[in-house]
């Protein structure tokens, strides 16, 4: 963590392990050379697991380059947390606003770590400032689920995850909570083949942990989850 001045703050996000599921990998951040030479040598491995799954892809005009896009699509897109930094997050003095902030609908597409097949959903952001604490940049919440989302995680973790970053940037809040609505391929095109069911994870922190808080029910009418209306 860096102060530049009195009044803005930013905030190094890149504290998970390495080389996990979903950490981030050796050497993070990686050059665009490194990233390069790490395409070249998962289309050769992509190439050889499609061999052996007895796919003649190097015959087929639509699959001939497939090893290639694949190994571009993980490191360029899908899994790009896991090599490229993103830029920093940013906090300032809450000026006396001792409410809470909600920040509803962000759209969150990942991978499941176990099956490698898409999670896409809607997270849900709330947190309750201090007159003496800090605030985020509203588009900052957006980067910090995409700073998580695309590693690949499971979903419980990829909550834990963005409640822990928005707690810890938010310094001297009186709570925090994150709840993600989340459908995953994995259960709609394999398994048991169902479409439309959608898995509800929730962390949350001081206020948000008393049932009774009004913080808590003004975030949950908020995102309307209780009542079944959630649009995921």
């Amino acid at each position: 963590m860096e102060e530049k001045n009195k009044n803005k703050k930013t905030f190094d996000l890149e504290c998970v392990q390495e080389g996990f599921a979903n950490g981030v990998a050796p050497g993070f951040p990686l050059s665009d050379k490194q990233k390069q030479k790490m395409i070249d040598r998962a289309t050769k491995a992509y190439g050889k697991f499609l061999t052996e799954l007895g796919c003649d892809w190097e015959n087929d005009p639509n699959s001939n380059d497939t090893p290639r896009r694949v190994a571009k699509a993980y490191v360029n897109d899908l899994w790009e947390g896991r090599y490229t930094a993103m830029s920093e997050i940013t906090s300032f003095p809450s000026d006396g606003y001792d409410g809470i902030v909600i920040e509803r609908n962000i759209p969150i597409t990942s991978m499941c770590s176990h099956h490698h097949q898409t999670i896409r959903g809607l997270v849900h952001i709330g947190y309750v400032v201090d007159e003496d604490g800090r605030v985020i940049g509203l588009s900052k919440l957006n980067r910090i689920v995409e700073l998580f989302a695309r590693r690949g995680a499971i979903q419980e973790q990829l909550t834990s995850a963005i409640h822990n970053a928005v707690n810890t940037i938010c310094e001297n809040n009186k709570g925090v909570i994150a709840t993600v609505v989340a459908t995953h391929n994995c259960v709609s095109c394999r398994g048991v083949k169902h479409n439309g069911a959608s898995m509800v994870t929730t962390k949350a922190s001081g206020v948000f942990m008393e049932n009774e808080n009004l913080a808590r029910k003004e975030f949950f009418d908020s995102i309307k989850i209780n009542n079944g209306n959630h649009p995921v």
